[in-house]
């Protein structure tokens, strides 16, 4: 039993409850040897704060729970940030593809809640996104599903970052934002009457 004054047991403990783990596959793998195969394990974790953090980690180990482990490490170090918007969902529509995955994530007015499939899930989880709407195309390997994500992720921009780069007033950018989903909404009112 450690010391609870001791600084690194509060460290532990303030660093446990602060991340959520999600296991998203665990695989065999073997390794053909002069006398025969030897038999591991591979695990894909990601790791999220809940609050626009998220990471991804894949390792090897001859036990579960090692590998679990080494990716879960792994992860945390790879900790990117995604700008939220309101906190619940994604600024904008973004792609992503890796290898013969390709997702499409859209954002979603509140109460939507997580419209994704398996792997894409464990992400959003992690990442705290309440409200999105997600379709997964072509390959539906979790390895590619999660990097995919992962990719569509880095790409996403706040309207502070696009005001930025354009060297425009986040206001500008926001009212543009808001004009254009007007316009698609009134088009679309448009055509019911018709």
């Amino acid at each position: 039993m450690s010391n609870p004054n001791d600084p690194k047991f509060s460290r532990e403990e303030r660093e446990e409850p602060e991340f959520v783990e999600k296991l998203v596959a665990v695989n065999r793998v073997a390794k053909v040897v002069k006398g025969g195969r030897r038999f591991g394990f591979a695990a894909l974790m990601v790791v999220g704060d809940g609050k626009g953090r998220v990471g991804t980690g894949h390792a090897k180990a001859k036990e579960v729970p090692d590998a679990i482990r080494k990716a879960t490490d792994q992860a945390k170090r790879k900790m990117i940030r995604v700008p939220l918007r309101e906190g619940r969902t994604i600024h904008h529509d973004v792609k992503g593809t890796s290898g013969a995955g390709k997702v499409i994530l859209r954002s979603a007015p509140g109460g939507t809640g997580v419209i994704a499939g398996g792997p894409m899930r464990a992400v959003f989880d992690c990442l705290g996104i309440q409200d999105v709407v997600a379709k997964a195309v072509g390959s539906s390997n979790p390895y590619n599903m999660v990097n995919a994500t992962f990719e569509a992720l880095k790409n996403m921009e706040s309207p502070r970052q696009v005001a930025n780069r354009r060297g425009k007033k986040v206001g500008d950018i926001v009212a543009a934002r808001e004009a254009s989903s007007g316009s698609s909404a009134k088009v679309a009112e448009e055509k019911a009457q018709a």
